[in-house]
């Protein structure tokens, strides 16, 4: 099942990876029917599979950049007098 489940990916157009997002997106198909949660479970699975293969990995669903910590260790940032009462009482 794995492997038809590639292929099938593989073989899709961006037309047809674009519709099915929208289609998760919208919770309906282009022609109005409902998206089921078969359906959308499945659609999602080739929407990341289809973007692994053709996307770089910032264009991707579900990215999220690394934060450099080091970076902002030197950025002041305002104090909240109730986080201090909180740590205070705990």
């Amino acid at each position: 099942m794995a492997d038809s489940f590639e292929k099938i990916v593989r073989a899709m157009t961006r037309e047809v990876y674009e519709n099915m997002r929208r289609a998760v997106e919208l919770g309906r198909w282009p022609d109005g029917r409902a998206v089921s949660p078969e359906q959308r479970e499945t659609s999602l699975q080739a929407i990341i599979a289809w973007e692994t293969i053709h996307l770089p990995e910032e264009q991707r669903t579900g990215y999220m950049p690394t934060n450099d910590c080091s970076s902002k260790a030197d950025e002041e940032r305002p104090v909240s007098l109730r986080d201090a009462a909180e740590r205070k009482d705990a």
